[in-house]
């Protein structure tokens, strides 16, 4: 007999060709969770259908800035409140329906792997990373849809629970509804201007989660904010190639305009996308990741050469993985910017201290060998 897949516990009366489970591995600030969704397949009143079977389309889905009216429960409380009629249901929103103007903020937590309120409505903006485990979810739903999800540490995130009864109990099963949302964009049909914009958040926000000691969230945020830079380059060299031709648009049409006014330059943003990277190489150092932080920490020393800290980190990495000439061509890079920087010499004097510490060790077995 075929084992019953776990999701399939979760709700009893969806029909069995409806089951729909995707499966990955997700972020918290505790750590990695393998997360399997199910989809119910629930439509709503308010989202018109072709009814021809096809997948939604992202039109009818939320996308990057759509406010989404969210509620998130735990298997546990739902077989409490649960009932024929969702209350949800009587309200009858439509899609762009959505109570509050601004998404909810929550600080992010070590002790929860979901971050969201438990059992309540709340109002989640999609794309700014606040639980990377519900905004995955609601990226593939439509408005009145509700999935269910299983969740298990992965690796160091064994110490992170859920701050309510079932949290002992792993797997955790909770289900995610979304009520209605506001529309959004793909990230490629975004204005430049407003592209810009998200990447500078993700950036602030990155250093918020990291001074919090969420170095998973930081990383995250970074890695969103580079992410969103790959598709500004073009506009902002075309901004730098063709300033007075630009102005001269930006005055006839003033949409346009608003579009490219706030990109920055190209030196700008150069500098930028090396803090992110040298930003996330700290965060990879941290999550003991040191091939990605030694490749993150070597974009950023290309990008900006005269960025101390990313050739420290660099040096850093480079040490772990025992590359140990590119690590000190790394910390002398940085004593050439910083003459007498602490970090440096010390980092120097240990690996000079460790080769002699080697070759002591190898000259005594080698003197063993012919004595």
């Amino acid at each position: 007999m075929d084992p019953v897949h776990p999701l399939e516990t979760l709700c009893c009366n969806v029909d069995h060709d409806s089951l729909d489970v995707t499966s990955w591995v997700s972020v918290c600030p505790g750590g990695l969770w393998k997360v399997q969704q199910k989809r119910t397949c629930k439509k709503s009143q308010a989202v018109s259908h072709s009814g021809d079977g096809r997948s939604c389309s992202s039109s009818l889905c939320p996308r990057l800035g759509s406010l989404c009216r969210v509620r998130v429960r735990l298997k546990a409380n739902i077989d409490e409140t649960e009932t024929s009629e969702s209350d949800e249901g009587n309200e009858k929103l439509s899609v762009t329906e959505v109570p509050e103007v601004v998404g909810t903020s929550f600080p992010r937590s070590r002790d929860s792997a979901l971050q969201l309120p438990l059992g309540d409505w709340i109002t989640l903006r999609l794309g700014e990373g606040q639980c990377d485990i519900t905004e995955a979810c609601l990226e593939g739903m439509r408005a009145g849809e509700k999935c269910e999800i299983l969740l298990s540490p992965v690796g160091n995130g064994q110490d992170v629970s859920i701050p309510q009864p079932a949290e002992r109990h792993l797997p955790l099963c909770a289900s995610i509804e979304l009520q209605a949302f506001t529309s959004g964009m793909e990230s490629w049909e975004m204005p430049p201007g407003e592209k810009w914009e998200w990447v500078k958040s993700h950036k602030e926000r990155g250093g918020v989660r990291f001074r919090s000691g969420d170095v998973w969230g930081a990383a995250d945020s970074y890695s969103r904010a580079l992410k969103l830079l790959i598709a500004l380059y073009g506009p902002v060299t075309a901004q730098e190639m063709n300033v007075q031709e630009q102005e001269a648009v930006a005055q006839r049409d003033t949409s346009e305009g608003d579009e490219t006014q706030h990109l920055p330059l190209v030196h700008e943003f150069k500098r930028i996308k090396a803090e992110l990277h040298s930003n996330l190489s700290l965060c990879q150092l941290k999550l003991s990741q040191p091939e990605r932080a030694r490749a993150s920490a070597s974009k950023a020393t290309e990008l900006e050469p005269g960025g101390a800290k990313a050739w420290y980190r660099l040096g850093q990495a480079c040490q772990m993985v025992n590359e140990v000439e590119e690590a000190k061509r790394a910390f002398r890079k940085l004593l050439e910017l910083q003459p007498e920087s602490p970090a440096a010499l010390k980092a120097l004097k240990d690996i000079a201290n460790k080769e002699k510490e080697t070759n002591a060790q190898l000259g005594v077995r080698l003197s063993k060998m012919f004595s």
